[in-house]
This record gives structure tokens, sequence and C-alpha cells, in this order.
């Protein structure tokens, strides 16, 4: 999921969905959140199509885009449909949530259970992804295969020192946003994953 979960003021970009306890609860269920990563990486789609590459059945994709399209996240795309075949594309390029704690410490126990489910795809589509990526990497140039990284780093810190670190990986990360045109030979889409939690040390 594209998403930028680090907690902090960011400033307001037309492209990024900022969630908040309404909109939370109609994004938690895993489905909605399969969809609307596929439409965001895919591009536009028919329920039909999302059910067959998804595996799930057109009336659950069909009735999931729809709560989607209410709460804002997926819209019908009027340049790809043709007679009643109804076409969705994703409105926003990523989801933001800036204070994620607040969500968690929500007095709303549904806002509370909303963000431990988005929280929980996020961290099981990240694992899917990886493993999808060791299985197949056979089948990538030999460029590609020198030239991805799984990396775990352990530092002490402060929670501001936590924060100041994920900000700035952030920042890292969109200063190569729009660095190669989608029609460049030999690229490709890279995912990049971003985990910063404490442990205890003993």
């Amino acid at each position: 999921m594209a998403a930028n979960e680090a907690d902090g003021e960011k400033p307001l970009d037309p492209n990024i969905h900022r969630v908040d306890a309404r909109t939370l609860r109609g994004l938690a269920h895993p489905l909605r959140l399969r969809l609307l990563n596929t439409l965001r990486e895919f591009g536009p789609a028919t329920a039909s199509g999302l059910a067959d590459r998804l595996g799930e059945s057109s009336g659950a994709t069909s009735y999931h885009l729809r709560q989607l399209a209410t709460y804002g996240f997926v819209e019908d795309d009027p340049t790809l449909g043709k007679g009643r075949e109804r076409w969705w594309r994703a409105v926003h390029k990523g989801t933001a949530f800036d204070r994620t704690a607040d969500f968690l410490r929500d007095p709303n126990p549904e806002v509370r259970g909303a963000m431990g489910v988005v929280l929980h795809e996020i961290a099981g589509s990240h694992t899917q992804e990886l493993n999808t990526w060791l299985g197949t990497m056979h089948e990538w140039s030999e460029e590609w295969q020198h030239s991805w990284d799984v990396s775990d780093f352990k530092l002490r810190l402060t929670p501001e020192l936590s924060l100041e670190l994920a900000e700035k990986i952030h920042d890292l990360v969109e200063s190569y946003r729009d660095r190669v045109p989608e029609d460049t030979e030999g690229s490709a889409v890279v995912r990049t994953h971003l985990h910063v939690f404490p442990r205890p040390t003993d």
C-alpha cells in the first residue's frame, strides 16, 4: 500500500488521501485494501477483471468497490466504460495516516479496530510482496538481481530521533520519485518498505 504512516504534519498533496476516522472505517477491510492497491499499481479495471486477478467473486469486488467509492477512494472511469461495463480507477496515488497513534488511542473502539486491521494488512502485504520477489527474482535480468536489498538495522534512539529518522527516509525516497519516465527501457516499479519500531532489550 502506497502509504505514509509516519506521524507529524506534512504538506497537503492532492494525490494523497488523508484518512480521517470516517474514511478509515471505510478502508478497513482486507479485500478493499487489495482492490485499492491493485487499482493504484495496475490502473483502471472492471469488477470482473479485478475478481479474476485477485481470485475473488465479481459480486464481492463490485460491492467493495462501491464501498470504496462511497468513502472517496475510487471512482468511475468514464473514458473506458462501454455500455453497461463499469470501469473503476483510484482517486489518489497514495494514502496517509498523519497521526497513526491517535487512531490507535481513539475512544471509539471501532476506530481503534479499523486502524488495527489496516496496519496488519499493510504488514501482511509487505511480507507477501517480499516473498513473491524472493520466489521470482530468477526471472528478472541479471542487473535487477544485483540491484535489490533486504537489510535490517538496530539503533538506540529516542522517540524524537526515531521520528526524525523515518521522516528523513521518506524525504530520501520521495527525492527519487518521477526521475525515470514510464517508458524508460530496463526500468521497473520498485517497492520500498519502511518499518521503524522499538524493541525490548531484555
